[in-house]
Protein backbone atom coordinates (compact mmCIF):
# COMPACT_ATOMS: atom_id res chain seq x y z
CA UNK A 1 0.00 0.00 0.00
CA UNK A 2 1.38 3.73 -1.47
CA UNK A 3 2.00 5.54 2.42
CA UNK A 4 1.37 9.35 2.07
CA UNK A 5 3.14 11.65 5.45
CA UNK A 6 0.90 14.44 5.77
CA UNK A 7 2.49 14.77 9.37
CA UNK A 8 5.50 17.39 9.31
CA UNK A 9 4.26 19.75 11.61
CA UNK A 10 4.89 16.77 14.39
CA UNK A 11 8.27 15.72 12.89
CA UNK A 12 10.27 15.19 9.75
CA UNK A 13 12.35 12.12 8.16
CA UNK A 14 16.07 13.11 8.44
CA UNK A 15 17.59 14.39 5.48
CA UNK A 16 19.70 11.87 3.58
CA UNK A 17 22.17 14.34 3.64
CA UNK A 18 22.14 15.24 7.68
CA UNK A 19 22.50 11.78 7.93
CA UNK A 20 25.93 11.66 6.12
CA UNK A 21 27.04 15.04 7.84
CA UNK A 22 26.49 13.46 11.14
CA UNK A 23 28.06 9.97 10.41
CA UNK A 24 32.03 10.68 11.59
CA UNK A 25 30.68 11.76 14.99
CA UNK A 26 29.44 8.49 16.07
CA UNK A 27 32.37 6.32 16.05
CA UNK A 28 35.22 8.55 14.80
CA UNK A 29 35.19 11.99 15.88
CA UNK A 30 33.16 10.17 19.20
CA UNK A 31 35.57 12.46 21.68
CA UNK A 32 34.09 14.62 24.70
CA UNK A 33 34.30 18.23 23.69
CA UNK A 34 35.73 19.28 26.70
CA UNK A 35 38.52 17.03 26.68
CA UNK A 36 41.97 18.40 25.73
CA UNK A 37 43.10 15.48 23.41
CA UNK A 38 42.80 15.09 19.54
CA UNK A 39 39.01 13.12 19.79
CA UNK A 40 37.85 16.02 22.26
CA UNK A 41 39.34 18.65 19.94
CA UNK A 42 37.65 17.32 16.64
CA UNK A 43 34.23 17.04 18.90
CA UNK A 44 35.02 20.43 19.98
CA UNK A 45 36.05 22.01 16.48
CA UNK A 46 32.69 20.82 15.21
CA UNK A 47 30.66 22.43 17.92
CA UNK A 48 32.15 25.61 17.12
CA UNK A 49 31.56 25.24 13.15
CA UNK A 50 27.88 24.30 14.03
CA UNK A 51 27.25 27.57 16.17
CA UNK A 52 29.08 29.75 13.43
CA UNK A 53 26.82 28.27 10.53
CA UNK A 54 23.58 29.09 12.78
CA UNK A 55 24.75 31.95 13.84
CA UNK A 56 25.13 32.83 10.57
CA UNK A 57 21.64 31.92 9.35
CA UNK A 58 20.23 34.14 12.24
CA UNK A 59 22.52 36.99 11.88
CA UNK A 60 23.62 36.52 15.86
CA UNK A 61 26.75 35.89 17.08
CA UNK A 62 27.94 32.12 17.50
CA UNK A 63 27.93 32.65 21.04
CA UNK A 64 24.68 33.84 21.98
CA UNK A 65 23.50 30.07 20.37
CA UNK A 66 23.25 27.46 22.89
CA UNK A 67 22.22 24.05 22.16
CA UNK A 68 19.76 22.17 23.63
CA UNK A 69 17.66 18.82 23.68
CA UNK A 70 14.70 20.51 21.30
CA UNK A 71 12.33 22.91 21.66
CA UNK A 72 10.60 22.14 24.33
CA UNK A 73 14.06 22.76 26.92
CA UNK A 74 14.73 25.77 24.81
CA UNK A 75 11.69 27.19 25.59
CA UNK A 76 12.19 26.38 29.66
CA UNK A 77 15.42 27.44 29.76
CA UNK A 78 14.28 30.76 28.61
CA UNK A 79 11.12 31.19 30.58
CA UNK A 80 12.21 29.62 33.56
CA UNK A 81 15.56 31.31 33.38
CA UNK A 82 14.69 34.57 33.16
CA UNK A 83 12.02 34.20 36.00
CA UNK A 84 14.38 32.50 38.12
CA UNK A 85 16.68 35.63 38.04
CA UNK A 86 14.42 38.41 38.26
CA UNK A 87 11.65 36.90 40.35
CA UNK A 88 12.23 39.21 43.14
CA UNK A 89 12.03 42.44 40.99
CA UNK A 90 9.13 41.27 38.41
CA UNK A 91 6.05 39.69 38.69
CA UNK A 92 4.26 40.24 34.99
CA UNK A 93 4.21 38.06 31.78
CA UNK A 94 2.73 37.98 28.59
CA UNK A 95 1.92 35.13 26.21
CA UNK A 96 -0.15 34.30 24.17
CA UNK A 97 -3.60 31.41 24.69
CA UNK A 98 -2.70 29.46 22.13
CA UNK A 99 0.97 28.58 22.38
CA UNK A 100 2.86 25.44 21.66
CA UNK A 101 2.62 23.32 25.51
CA UNK A 102 6.20 23.77 26.15
CA UNK A 103 5.20 27.51 26.78
CA UNK A 104 1.90 27.06 28.15
CA UNK A 105 2.74 24.66 30.81
CA UNK A 106 5.76 27.19 31.65
CA UNK A 107 3.52 29.76 32.53
CA UNK A 108 1.28 27.83 34.21
CA UNK A 109 3.62 26.39 36.62
CA UNK A 110 4.70 30.28 37.05
CA UNK A 111 1.26 31.15 37.62
CA UNK A 112 1.04 28.79 41.10
CA UNK A 113 4.50 30.16 41.94
CA UNK A 114 2.46 33.77 42.16
CA UNK A 115 3.29 35.39 38.88
CA UNK A 116 0.93 37.52 37.34
CA UNK A 117 0.24 36.00 33.50
CA UNK A 118 -1.64 37.63 30.70
CA UNK A 119 -2.87 35.03 28.29
CA UNK A 120 -3.35 37.27 25.07
CA UNK A 121 -6.70 36.08 22.87
CA UNK A 122 -6.27 35.81 19.46
CA UNK A 123 -8.99 36.99 16.48
CA UNK A 124 -10.81 33.71 14.46
CA UNK A 125 -7.76 33.64 12.64
CA UNK A 126 -5.40 33.14 15.34
CA UNK A 127 -3.72 36.17 14.93
CA UNK A 128 -2.42 38.46 18.08
CA UNK A 129 -3.29 42.00 18.20
CA UNK A 130 0.02 43.85 18.70
CA UNK A 131 -1.86 46.81 20.53
CA UNK A 132 -3.46 44.78 22.72
CA UNK A 133 -0.31 43.55 23.37
CA UNK A 134 1.23 47.15 23.88
CA UNK A 135 -2.05 47.68 26.15
CA UNK A 136 -1.22 44.52 28.31
CA UNK A 137 2.68 45.47 29.28
CA UNK A 138 2.87 46.84 33.39
CA UNK A 139 5.79 48.35 35.11
CA UNK A 140 6.38 44.89 36.25
CA UNK A 141 6.70 42.67 32.90
CA UNK A 142 9.34 41.28 32.75
CA UNK A 143 9.15 38.92 29.58
CA UNK A 144 6.71 38.61 26.55
CA UNK A 145 6.32 35.10 25.12
CA UNK A 146 4.75 34.83 21.68
CA UNK A 147 5.34 31.60 18.90
CA UNK A 148 6.50 32.14 15.31
CA UNK A 149 3.36 30.14 13.70
CA UNK A 150 1.46 28.04 15.23
CA UNK A 151 1.98 24.60 14.98
CA UNK A 152 -1.53 23.54 14.64
CA UNK A 153 -3.12 26.07 12.65
CA UNK A 154 -0.02 27.56 11.25
CA UNK A 155 -0.78 31.51 11.73
CA UNK A 156 1.98 33.53 11.29
CA UNK A 157 2.32 36.16 13.89
CA UNK A 158 3.36 39.55 13.27
CA UNK A 159 6.46 38.84 15.57
CA UNK A 160 8.77 41.79 14.20
CA UNK A 161 6.14 44.38 14.97
CA UNK A 162 5.90 43.05 18.76
CA UNK A 163 9.67 43.14 18.92
CA UNK A 164 9.67 46.54 18.41
CA UNK A 165 6.86 47.02 20.81
CA UNK A 166 8.91 45.47 23.14
CA UNK A 167 12.07 47.48 22.40
CA UNK A 168 10.72 50.41 22.44
CA UNK A 169 9.25 49.93 26.27
CA UNK A 170 12.84 49.13 26.86
CA UNK A 171 13.96 52.30 25.78
CA UNK A 172 11.29 53.98 27.95
CA UNK A 173 12.23 52.10 30.83
CA UNK A 174 15.67 52.81 30.51
CA UNK A 175 15.25 56.63 30.10
CA UNK A 176 13.45 56.24 33.28
CA UNK A 177 16.33 54.85 34.96
CA UNK A 178 14.24 51.75 35.86
CA UNK A 179 16.79 48.84 35.94
CA UNK A 180 13.82 45.95 35.02
CA UNK A 181 14.66 44.53 31.29
CA UNK A 182 12.03 43.31 29.37
CA UNK A 183 12.70 40.25 27.16
CA UNK A 184 11.24 39.06 23.89
CA UNK A 185 11.26 35.13 23.59
CA UNK A 186 10.17 33.36 20.54
CA UNK A 187 9.59 30.09 19.93
CA UNK A 188 10.26 29.28 16.26
CA UNK A 189 10.25 25.59 16.22
CA UNK A 190 7.38 25.50 13.64
CA UNK A 191 8.86 28.83 11.17
CA UNK A 192 12.08 27.19 10.48
CA UNK A 193 12.95 25.79 7.09
CA UNK A 194 9.70 28.52 5.77
CA UNK A 195 10.00 32.25 7.56
CA UNK A 196 12.95 34.87 8.11
CA UNK A 197 14.91 33.55 11.19
CA UNK A 198 16.97 36.79 11.21
CA UNK A 199 16.90 38.00 14.85
CA UNK A 200 17.92 41.25 14.27
CA UNK A 201 14.91 41.75 11.60
CA UNK A 202 12.63 40.07 14.44
CA UNK A 203 13.68 41.76 17.29
CA UNK A 204 13.47 38.77 18.90
CA UNK A 205 15.63 38.36 22.44
CA UNK A 206 15.18 34.85 22.57
CA UNK A 207 14.24 32.29 20.08
CA UNK A 208 13.69 28.66 20.31
CA UNK A 209 14.40 25.99 17.32
CA UNK A 210 13.88 22.50 16.98
CA UNK A 211 15.98 19.98 14.32
CA UNK A 212 12.86 17.49 14.21
CA UNK A 213 11.15 19.75 12.40
CA UNK A 214 13.27 20.73 9.53
CA UNK A 215 14.45 17.43 8.80
CA UNK A 216 17.17 16.91 11.42
CA UNK A 217 17.85 14.59 13.81
CA UNK A 218 15.48 14.28 16.67
CA UNK A 219 16.17 15.41 20.40
CA UNK A 220 18.45 18.50 19.04
CA UNK A 221 17.71 22.13 19.10
CA UNK A 222 18.91 25.26 20.20
CA UNK A 223 18.30 28.76 21.88
CA UNK A 224 18.95 32.04 20.83
CA UNK A 225 20.22 34.29 23.64
CA UNK A 226 20.67 38.16 23.05
CA UNK A 227 24.30 39.16 24.83
CA UNK A 228 23.18 40.84 27.64
CA UNK A 229 20.45 38.86 28.61
CA UNK A 230 20.65 37.75 31.69
CA UNK A 231 19.32 33.76 32.43
CA UNK A 232 20.03 31.40 35.94
CA UNK A 233 20.78 28.07 35.11
CA UNK A 234 18.23 25.91 35.56
CA UNK A 235 20.19 23.02 34.79
CA UNK A 236 23.09 21.84 37.43
CA UNK A 237 26.56 19.81 36.34
CA UNK A 238 29.30 21.00 34.26
CA UNK A 239 28.76 23.99 32.72
CA UNK A 240 28.52 23.72 29.24
CA UNK A 241 26.74 26.17 27.10
CA UNK A 242 27.70 28.78 28.55
CA UNK A 243 26.35 27.31 31.76
CA UNK A 244 22.71 27.57 30.69
CA UNK A 245 22.73 23.36 29.25
CA UNK A 246 24.59 21.68 31.46
CA UNK A 247 25.73 18.36 30.28
CA UNK A 248 28.36 16.79 27.32
CA UNK A 249 26.72 17.99 24.02
CA UNK A 250 25.01 15.79 21.49
CA UNK A 251 27.87 15.95 18.92
CA UNK A 252 26.06 14.55 15.94
CA UNK A 253 23.09 16.06 16.99
CA UNK A 254 24.40 19.15 16.93
CA UNK A 255 26.50 18.82 13.69
CA UNK A 256 23.19 17.30 12.18
CA UNK A 257 20.40 20.17 13.01
CA UNK A 258 23.59 22.57 11.52
CA UNK A 259 23.23 21.16 8.59
CA UNK A 260 19.53 20.75 7.98
CA UNK A 261 19.29 24.53 9.53
CA UNK A 262 21.75 25.13 6.84
CA UNK A 263 19.81 22.91 3.75
CA UNK A 264 16.89 24.92 4.59
CA UNK A 265 18.30 28.43 4.42
CA UNK A 266 19.49 27.79 1.42
CA UNK A 267 16.64 26.06 -0.64
CA UNK A 268 13.86 28.21 1.55
CA UNK A 269 12.15 30.26 -0.74
CA UNK A 270 11.62 27.97 -3.53
CA UNK A 271 9.93 24.70 -1.42
CA UNK A 272 8.10 27.79 0.43
CA UNK A 273 6.82 28.67 -3.06
CA UNK A 274 6.57 24.86 -4.35
CA UNK A 275 4.31 24.29 -0.95
CA UNK A 276 2.27 27.46 -1.20
CA UNK A 277 1.19 26.21 -4.88
CA UNK A 278 0.11 22.41 -3.15
CA UNK A 279 -1.29 23.70 0.04
CA UNK A 280 -3.68 26.30 -1.98
CA UNK A 281 -4.37 23.31 -4.54
CA UNK A 282 -5.26 20.73 -1.09
CA UNK A 283 -7.33 23.81 0.72
CA UNK A 284 -9.74 24.57 -2.40
CA UNK A 285 -10.44 20.66 -3.65
CA UNK A 286 -11.03 20.20 0.39
CA UNK A 287 -13.37 22.92 0.58
CA UNK A 288 -15.10 22.68 -2.53
CA UNK A 289 -15.44 18.34 -2.75
CA UNK A 290 -16.04 17.56 0.80
CA UNK A 291 -19.17 18.67 1.98
CA UNK A 292 -18.84 20.94 5.51
CA UNK A 293 -15.66 21.79 5.53
CA UNK A 294 -14.01 24.41 6.88
CA UNK A 295 -10.78 26.17 6.86
CA UNK A 296 -9.00 26.88 10.22
CA UNK A 297 -6.74 29.49 10.87
CA UNK A 298 -5.83 33.08 8.53
CA UNK A 299 -6.45 32.07 4.70
CA UNK A 300 -2.90 33.59 3.82
CA UNK A 301 -0.36 34.79 6.67
CA UNK A 302 0.09 31.20 7.41
CA UNK A 303 2.97 28.65 6.94
CA UNK A 304 3.75 27.14 3.49
CA UNK A 305 3.59 23.78 5.05
CA UNK A 306 0.48 24.46 6.70
CA UNK A 307 -3.45 22.86 5.82
CA UNK A 308 -5.70 23.00 8.92
CA UNK A 309 -9.52 22.06 8.34
CA UNK A 310 -12.22 20.79 9.97
CA UNK A 311 -14.42 18.12 8.51
CA UNK A 312 -18.24 19.07 10.58
CA UNK A 313 -19.54 15.99 11.81
CA UNK A 314 -17.35 14.00 11.48
CA UNK A 315 -14.96 12.66 14.70
CA UNK A 316 -11.29 13.59 14.11
CA UNK A 317 -9.82 10.68 15.60
CA UNK A 318 -11.87 8.10 13.77
CA UNK A 319 -11.12 10.04 10.73
CA UNK A 320 -7.11 9.57 11.42
CA UNK A 321 -7.72 5.57 11.87
CA UNK A 322 -10.08 5.93 8.56
CA UNK A 323 -7.22 7.34 6.56
CA UNK A 324 -4.39 5.41 8.17
CA UNK A 325 -5.88 2.41 7.10
CA UNK A 326 -5.33 3.82 3.55
CA UNK A 327 -2.27 4.82 4.33
CA UNK A 328 -2.72 8.30 4.58
CA UNK A 329 -1.11 9.83 8.13
CA UNK A 330 -2.81 13.18 9.02
CA UNK A 331 -3.12 14.58 12.87
CA UNK A 332 -6.08 16.62 14.58
CA UNK A 333 -3.64 18.76 16.16
CA UNK A 334 -0.54 18.80 18.47
CA UNK A 335 1.03 15.52 18.62
CA UNK A 336 2.48 17.39 22.31
CA UNK A 337 -1.52 17.34 23.42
Amino acid sequence: MREIYLDHAATTPIDPRVKEAMEPYWDQAYGNPSTLYRQGRLAKDALDQAREAISRILHSRPDEIIFTAGGTEADNIAIFGATRLFEDKARHLITTSFEHHAGLRSFETLEREGWAVTYLPVSEDGLVDPEMLRKAIRPDTLLVSVMYANNEIGTVQPIAEIGKIVKDIRKERQARENQLPIYFHCDASQAAGYLDLDVQKLGVDLMSLNGGKIYGPKGTGCLFARSGVRLKPIFQGGGQEKNLRSGTENVPGIVGLAKALEIAEVEREKESARLVELRDYLTQRLVTEIPKTVLNGHPTERLPNNVNVSVLDIEGEAMILYLDAKGIAISTGSACT
